[in-house]
Order: structure tokens, then sequence, then C-alpha cells
């Protein structure tokens, strides 16, 4: 009976393993797809039902006549929203489920084709019964340009009652159904970059927008030929309506939780991107037509000023809008979107590159128009510059006149594209209409030199005055544009340059962030202007090293003098007396001609220059020494280095191979002998 006991705990046992090991992972699966099942129900028949009272609310909006569906718009847009919740819900704990969402996107979507216009269409409807938009009768070509405020009455201010009641309930609905939408966007584009495609402009300033745009185009089609009628008018009619966004619209704009969103910014931008849009459509290719018509060499002048003349005014309207959008106080960043390139007028030039470089070409021609004959004028580069874009120690250049002309052209050029949206374009711009300057500046450097290496040789004082004062031009533009360099406006067009180039990987623009090697806009330019100093205070280096040489030619034929006893009396070298005179009067004119960072380098060209002359001509000429002469070479040494004196404190430090040299004549024949026999025993 115990075995038998035994035997039934144990087939007991077996079967308690087989229910925990097989039966009961099975049974707490099953359960889980119940459960997934009956959630899955559930979910679906609260969809359903949100979807049908969100159909049933589109369905009595259709019905009632504009202004009493207010409390229908309302419940639909709170459905939509509590459906939307559901929808992130699923979407984040179930993705699997991406059918079921799907097929209630798509039924959502319909209701919203529906709602959306509606809501529209009611709002259109209120702003007609407030009397929007405003009257621009009264605004004439005289009053226009006044600075005080027009005598429009402002809708938005003198709604009352019922009617101020309604506009605002649909403003709100507006605002509602595009944070929905917003909402939407996100959760469809998640892990995408969603920013781009979620950012719009507020549905209901644009509905504010489009009236008046229609009826200042009335206007605008008057003043083809008189553009600043047309930005006074967008102008003023952006201040005299701005104050009601702060004061009215935000505050609705706030409570249907639409982040990101300023009134004013939207108001201001929607209004500036009218504009321009009339620009591109019909006021420049009027401009563009007019340059190739009866103009010399494909351009007609009046044209070009005509053209000219509007970019001032695009630029102008831009910093006046600018200020206005400072007003609200919110600092932005300086990123590149589509909402930013909306709050400038010369957003234009960012779809058509070929009108920026028609641009370009004009505001260069222009410029170079105007400094030709500054350039021409010899009085120009015998005056110093003097207060005309100063850097730091500015008055060490020593430079002409001209330069500072040129150079103030050139910022004048590139502060003109400031205003462009896009950095890329600035930096396309800078590198067509400035860069040019720079090198036409470089060409005509090049050519005073050359004429003055051509009529004399560089031999007379004039010609090295004026090749001296063509270093200076090419240092102060060097020093000048490597300073601008060193600002951030000038760091990012630089950066924008070399990912345009392809030398470099990335670039931030939008959203968009990659990495660049970092330049200088005018890196090509810089290198030019230093290769210009190099080569020309080589060749006035050369040239005085050539008088020199042939000032002490003598001197250094006459090997003779070297083994006198002293008995003429003299120290030193009469003949290379006279030389070292030659040679100090050259180095202190150039020093009053050259700006002090290349005389320097000029000086020390010159003391290599003679170092190797003296120790070719005098210590590697076989020539032999008595003890006076070499007291005499070391005189004549020592007249040449208080000589250099005037320029640094130890001037023997710059002629290496005479010191050296003088070092070994001095060395008595045992001290001679010794060094060689001991050099012998180290090797």
């Amino acid at each position: 009976m115990f075995f038998s006991l035994l035997d039934d705990g144990v087939g007991r046992e077996k079967k308690k393993k087989k229910i925990l090991g097989e039966e009961l992972p099975a049974l707490a699966k099953e359960v889980a797809r119940v459960e997934t099942v009956r959630i899955y129900a559930e979910t679906a028949l609260k969809l359903d039902t949100l979807i049908g009272d969100i159909e049933n609310s589109v369905s009595s909006i259709m019905k009632l006549h504009s202004g009493a569906n207010s409390e229908e718009m309302r419940l639909a847009i709170k459905n939509l929203n509590l459906m939307e919740d559901v929808l992130v819900s699923v979407t984040k704990s179930r993705p699997q489920w991406a059918r079921l969402v799907s097929a209630a996107d798509h039924r959502v979507d319909r209701a919203l084709a529906i709602l959306r216009p509606q809501a529209i269409a009611d709002h259109r409807s209120l702003l007609s019964s407030l009397g929007w938009p405003p009257s621009l009768a009264n605004l004439t070509s005289t009053n226009i340009n006044s600075r005080k405020s027009s005598n429009v009455v402002n809708p938005l201010f003198t709604m009352r009652g019922d009617l101020k009641n309604h506009y605002c309930e649909n403003f709100l609905a507006l605002c509602s159904l595009q944070e929905l939408q917003r909402r939407r966007k996100s959760r469809q584009l998640e892990g995408r970059n969603r920013e781009i495609a979620l950012r719009q402009p507020l549905w209901a300033i644009e509905e504010l927008v489009n009236p008046i745009s229609l009826a200042t185009q009335r206007h605008f089609s008057k003043w083809i030929e008189k553009p600043e009628l047309i930005f006074a008018l967008v102008y003023k009619t952006t201040r005299d309506f701005v104050d009601s966004m702060d004061d009215l619209l935000q505050p609705m704009v706030d409570k249907a939780r639409l982040s990101g969103y300023s009134c004013r910014e939207e108001w201001i931008s929607a209004m500036v991107s009218s504009v321009s849009t009339y620009l591109a459509k019909e006021i420049f290719p009027i401009y563009v037509g007019h340059l190739t018509e009866d103009g010399v060499n494909g351009i007609n002048a009046q044209a070009r000023t005509s053209w000219l003349q509007l970019v001032d005014l695009m630029i102008n309207f831009d910093k006046r809008v600018q200020a206005l959008i400072a007003q609200s106080g919110v600092v932005h960043a300086s990123t590149e979107d589509e909402n930013t390139h909306r709050m400038f007028s010369l957003s234009v030039f960012c779809d058509r590159p070929d009108w920026l470089e028609l641009w370009a070409e004009l505001e260069l021609s222009d410029i170079l128009d105007n400094l030709k004959p500054e350039m021409e004028d010899e009085r120009n580069w015998k005056m110093n510059v003097q207060g005309v874009l100063p850097v730091s120690g500015s008055e060490d250049y020593k430079s002409s006149a001209v330069t500072g002309a040129v150079l103030q052209r050139l910022s004048a050029v590139i502060d003109r594209c400031r205003s462009l949206p896009s950095i890329s374009l600035r930096a396309r711009f800078t590198r067509l209409a400035g860069a040019p300057i720079i090198r036409e500046f470089l060409d005509r450097l090049l050519h005073r030199c050359q004429e003055a290496e051509g009529l004399t040789a560089l031999a007379d004082r004039d010609a090295l005055i004026k090749v001296s004062s063509s270093i200076n031009a090419a240092r102060y533009c060097e020093s000048v544009l490597k300073e601008w360099c060193e600002d951030l406006f000038y760091l990012e067009m630089g950066l924008a340059q070399e990912c345009d180039l392809g030398y470099g990987q990335g670039y931030t623009s939008g959203n968009e962030t990659v990495e660049c090697l970092g330049g200088c806009i005018f890196d090509e330019e810089l290198g030019k202007l230093e290769e210009f100093r190099i080569e020309w205070v080589e060749k006035i280096s050369t040239v005085v090293l050539r008088g020199f040489d042939s000032q002490c030619r003598d001197y250094m034929k006459n090997k003779w003098q070297w083994q006198e006893t002293g008995e003429d009396g003299w120290t030193v070298s009469k003949s290379f007396v006279g030389a070292l005179d030659y040679l100090q009067g050259k180095i202190a004119k150039l020093e009053e001609d050259l700006n002090k960072i290349d005389f320097v380098v000029f000086w020390r060209s010159v003391a290599t220059g003679v170092d190797r002359l003296l120790y070719i001509g005098v210590l590697m000429s076989s020539t032999k020494f008595t003890e006076h002469g070499i007291e005499r070479f070391e005189n004549d040494l020592g007249v040449l280095f208080g000589v250099f004196g005037a320029w640094c404190l130890r001037p023997q430090g710059f002629f290496p191979r005479v010191s050296e040299g003088l070092k070994l004549l001095k060395m008595g024949e045992n001290q001679l002998q010794w060094g060689i026999d001991g050099g012998r025993k180290d090797g």
C-alpha cells in the first residue's frame, strides 16, 4: 500500500509539472490574446464613436447658416482632439495597429476637408461684416509717406457685441484647427525632420492679409514706375494695424495653445510676403526687360539706375520692417527657414539666383564706374588715408586715400546684401560683387608698379615711392579684410562658400546641420595681395642691393688694401663708407615711404643680401689679410653694423656670414692650427 501511494504521488507531481511546463504558458498566451482582442475592440469602438460624433457635427455645421454653428464647431474640434489623443496613445503603445490608425486618419481627413473650408468661409463672412479690409481710398501719393498714422479705422478695434463674440469664436476655432493639424502632422511624421513640414503661416492672419493684398494691388498696378509708393503703402498698412495683432489676436492664439506663433510677426511676414510675390511676378520681369532695351554693351544705363534704386527701396523697407518686429521684444535665433524668408522683401532672390547674379553685376559695374576716376587721380595716391575704415594700428600702414575709397565702396556693397535671408546667397553676392573690386584694385596696383619698373627700372626716387605706395595699399587692404573676416557675418559666409565649393562637409541651413571647414570669404584675394607684397618688396630690395653692389665694386676688387700696413692713416675703407652712405640714404628714404611691417621685411632682406655680397666678394675671394687688414675689415663691419643699428638692437645678428668670417680672421695662427688638429682628433 505504501508503494501504491508513492506511485500516485509521483504521478500527480508529473502531471503538475506537465501543466506548469506546457499548458500554463499556452493558457497565458491565450488570455493575453483575448485581452488584446478586447482592447482592440474597445479602441476601435471608441474611435468609431468619436468619428461618428465628429461626422454628425460636420453634418450639422453644413446645414446651419454661417454664425449659428459655433457650438457644433467647438464640439467637433473637441472630439477631434480626443480622437487625436487616442491615436497618439495607440501609435506609441500598439504600433502594430497601423491599419486601424490609418483607417481612422482617413475618416478624419474627410471631416477636416469639410471643417477647415467651412471655418474659413465663416471667417471671411465675418470679416466682410466687420468692414474688412478697411478702405484705402484716402491714401494718396501725397499722404502715403506721412509718418503719422492714417485716418483708416481699424475694424478689429471697433467691433462690438455679438459680432465681436462670433469673430473671436471663429478666430479661435481656426487656430484650434491649425493646432490640431500640427499635432496630427507631428504624429504622422514621427522620426523624420518634422519642423520643416509643421511650420505653416497662421491661417487666421492669412485671411486678414489676403483681402488687403488684393486691395493694395489695385494701387500697385498704377505705380510700376514709382515703386517707392508701393513700399510706403505696404509699410503704412502694416504699421497701422500691428497693434491690434498684439492686443486682440495674440491672446486668442495663446488660448488655442498654438505655441511658437506671434501674431505681430505673422502679420508682418504675411504683408511682406504679399509685396515680395507682387515684385517677383509683376515688377522684376519688367525691370529685367528694360535692362536690355537700347542699351550700350547690353545694359541700359537708365534701367540699371532704376534697378539699383528698386533694391535700395527694398533694403530700406526690410530695415523698417525688422524694426517693427523687434518691438515685440522677442530675440530670434539666426536660423534659415521659410518663415524667416517671408520677413524680407529681398527673399525674391532666393528663388531666382539669376536675378541675384544680375543684381551683383549691376552693383559691380556701378562701383567700378565710380572708382575709375578716383583711381586715375594721382592726388589720391599721394595723400594718406585718413579716418576711413580704421583698423588696429592703421596709422602704421601709410596707405593712400584711394585705398580707403576702395574699401569704403567694398564695405557699402557688402552691406547691401545683409538683408538677404540666406547666408549662402550673401556669400554668392559677395563673391560676385565684392571680390572683383579687390581684384580690380590689385590689378591697378600691379600696373602702377610695372609702369614704374618699365620706365626707370626702379632706379629713381619717384619710382620707388610709387612702388612703396602700392605695397602700402596692399598691406592696408589685406589688414582690413582680415579684420572683417573675424566678424560673424563674414565667418558665416566663409563657411557657406567652403561648403558650396565642396571643400568641407556641412553647414547649418534651416534644421539641417553638418560641419564644414572654415575659411574667410576673401581667402583667394588675401593670398594674391600677400603674393603681390612679397614680390615687390623683394624687387625693391634687389634694386637697393644692386646699387650697393655698384657703389662698393672697387672696394671688393681692391684685394691689396687688406695687406696694407695702415700708413695712409685711415682705419676704415673710404670706398666702403661711400657705399654705406648710399645704402643708409636709400633705406632711410624707404623708411619714410613704406609701412612699418613691410619696411622691416625690406631692410632684413637688404641685410641678408649685403651679408652675402661681402662674404663672397671679400672673404671667399682668396684674399690675404695682415693684422692691419683684419682690423680695417673689423672697423668696416662696425660702420656697417652702425648703419643697421638704427633699426635693430643687435645688427650683427643679421650678418652671420661676415661675423663668423671675422671671428676666424681674428683667431691666431696657433689657435687656428689647434682648431684644425682638434677637429681631426675628434674625427
